[in-house]
């Protein structure tokens, strides 16, 4: 399989910046803290000394130190009140896929009435967990936000999109990532593998680039977000991801290791890989997405928060085999 593709222009690092002094004493709230993502900026959040209040329908697992509410983004007015005394906001909760109505009362009637509230109280800084699906279907080679326009394609992606507005029309930051991997992943990977039994275990040894960003990683990013001075932002928009994009042989080669795939007897065109997937509208866009170029420029994230990128997708990926073998049905 091929190799991690090099990538040019990488944001030069001047020393990892670590919350410190009087930041770890600003209150932090956290939506969707049972969530995916979401879990694992609490834990890095945790893991900083950061005092905490969760948001969610849930107890999140695991958590004993920090204080919950539960609350609803689709019934706003259980939002009252409920961003007193926080001082900056990390919004990450979000409706993925379900009907358009239960993604607009959740996503985009939820997010403005929760930045809403945000404002009412005085929260100093809002950052959203957004996603680069909100510039649907295309070709995307080391792109920044700046040079390109939303085209969101479903529910999901033009509801977010909506949330975006209102973080942004309230001073706030939106993160933008591809493809997130890790421990907890009920998405990304199962698709893949899903997409992989479809093929009957055949290999795809295409060369298309592809962002990607570990959840660790994706929740550093969120928290030194959150926590950056003022004057070391640079953007409202940014996308969120490792530096070095991961060609989708590679991304494939890996999902079918930690599925139990049998041995790749053999490499599809793309052609034939879309005949073995006739009908299934999920698999086909899957498809789609992993034979062009998916690849957002990153660099001026980790420029701003002067953070240095971890060691990449072989090795990140590599801590979460365990847990993937685990849960994913073989291939």
């Amino acid at each position: 399989m091929a190799a991690e593709s090099a990538m040019t222009g990488e944001p030069e690092i001047t020393g990892e910046r670590e919350i410190t002094g009087e930041r770890d004493e600003r209150t932090t709230m956290v939506t969707g803290a049972a969530g995916f993502i979401g879990g694992h900026v609490v834990r890095e959040a945790e893991r900083r000394g950061i005092p905490l209040t969760l948001m969610s329908h849930r107890r999140p697992a695991g958590v004993r130190s920090s204080r919950v509410v539960q609350a609803d983004l689709a019934r706003p007015e259980s939002l009252r009140g409920i961003c007193e005394g926080v001082d900056v906001l990390l919004h990450c909760a979000a409706q993925i896929g379900g009907s358009a109505d239960v993604n607009e009362a959740v996503n985009a009637r939820g997010t403005a009435a929760l930045v809403q509230e945000a404002q009412r109280a005085g929260v100093s800084r809002i950052v959203q967990l957004s996603t680069a699906s909100v510039y649907g279907r295309g070709t995307f080679r080391d792109s920044r936000p700046e040079q390109l326009a939303r085209h969101p394609g479903s529910p999901t992606s033009r509801t977010r999109a909506a949330a975006e507005d209102a973080v942004l029309a309230a001073g706030g930051v939106v993160l933008r990532p591809h493809l997130v991997y890790g421990e907890n992943d009920t998405w990304v990977v199962p698709e893949l593998a899903r997409i992989l039994r479809s093929l009957g275990g055949r290999g795809v040894g295409w060369q298309a680039r592809m962002s990607a960003v570990a959840a660790p990683e994706l929740a550093r990013l969120l928290v030194g977000a959150a926590f950056a001075p003022t004057g070391d932002l640079t953007a409202a928009v940014y996308h969120a991801a490792h530096p070095v994009p991961v060609t989708a042989a590679l991304l494939m080669d890996a999902v079918a290791t930690c599925a139990e795939s049998p041995p790749v007897s053999g490499e599809l065109s793309l052609a034939q890989a879309r005949a073995c997937v006739t009908g299934d509208v999920r698999a086909s866009q899957g498809l789609d997405m992993l034979a062009t170029d998916h690849w957002f420029d990153s660099s001026r994230l980790w420029a701003d928060l002067r953070l240095a990128p971890g060691p990449g997708f072989l090795a990140d990926f590599a801590t979460a085999r365990e847990w993937y073998r685990q849960h994913l049905q073989p291939v």
